[in-house]
């Protein structure tokens, strides 16, 4: 396993992550002062977000279920826990949004590569009844 995001399970194959990137941001605000540069006010942590870029081969390898799965999380409104195939819990993460592009198209107008685009932003962990309503609908 590479990383899982809830229900979601990144793996050589079918889905693939190939590529992760994370962005972080403290939260500032300018305080203007007379006669001299603002002062920066730290406000706390800010907006985190993960990248991850993954291929399907569904010819080949299968997994175009995993792409309706990642379109019911996002479509949830939950947070779902992200793990690293290291075992390392990198905390609650809504799906922002999803992009795919099918290249190499066969005769049914399936891509024969699928490349797919999740953004994530952390987010505060659900509620327990919450979260199960949700991962059961996914179901």
């Amino acid at each position: 396993m590479l990383m899982a995001l809830g229900p979601l399970t990144f793996e050589v194959m079918p889905l693939n992550a190939t590529e992760t990137q994370r962005a972080t941001a403290g939260g500032w605000v300018d305080k203007p002062v007379v006669g001299r540069r603002p002062v920066l006010e730290w406000m706390g942590d800010g907006p985190e977000e993960v990248m991850i870029i993954a291929k399907l081969f569904p010819a080949k390898f299968g997994g175009l279920s995993s792409l309706a799965v990642v379109d019911a999380m996002r479509n949830s409104g939950m947070p779902h826990f992200l793990v690293r195939g290291d075992g390392t819990p990198l905390g609650w993460y809504a799906v922002i949004t999803m992009t795919e592009k099918s290249t190499y198209l066969d005769q049914g107008g399936v891509g024969q590569v699928i490349e797919v685009n999740l953004k994530l932003r952390r987010a505060d962990a659900p509620g327990a009844a919450g979260y199960m309503a949700a991962l059961l609908s996914l179901v």
